[in-house]
């Protein structure tokens, strides 16, 4: 039981989408399956922002070139130039993910306290609509 919340955890590090499916297949419950996913992607939230700096470096050692960047992240870019901190926290931790969130907006030099706060209101909301959509799509089947 321990290593199947453990996993849920770890996979809400990265994804949310993963996990919370993940937990469903275990068996698990929605409560336990929202708590661990939420404890992991607040994990993911602080990992990539207090961390991030670093783990940039190790990833873009061979920097990509600039338009292969821009076409990558120009979701990301449009939330940001329309919403700002807000929009790039919440939006973009629904869209693409915390962590994805957290760099961009490291990369645009966005204010690293409200974009984590804003990435973590996001995670709470996500694991609430996508717990409750789990759980009531069972109920369905």
């Amino acid at each position: 039981m321990l290593f199947k919340i453990l996993t849920v955890l770890g996979l809400a590090t990265f994804e949310i989408y993963a996990a919370i499916p993940a937990g469903f297949a275990f068996g698990l419950s929605p409560w336990i399956i929202f708590f661990a996913s939420f404890t992991g992607g607040l994990l993911g939230v602080y990992v990539s922002a207090f961390l991030g700096d670093k783990i940039r470096t190790i990833f873009y050692k061979n920097k990509p070139k600039k338009e292969i960047a821009d076409k990558k992240q120009a979701m990301l870019l449009v939330l940001w130039k329309k919403y700002g901190v807000i929009g790039l926290g919440f939006f973009g931790t629904f869209s693409v993910g915390a962590p994805i969130s957290i760099a961009v907006g490291t990369g645009l030099n966005a204010d690293l306290k409200k974009l984590a706060t804003w990435c973590c209101i996001g995670v709470l909301t996500r694991c609430i609509v996508f717990t409750l959509i789990g759980y009531y799509g069972l109920q369905l089947l």
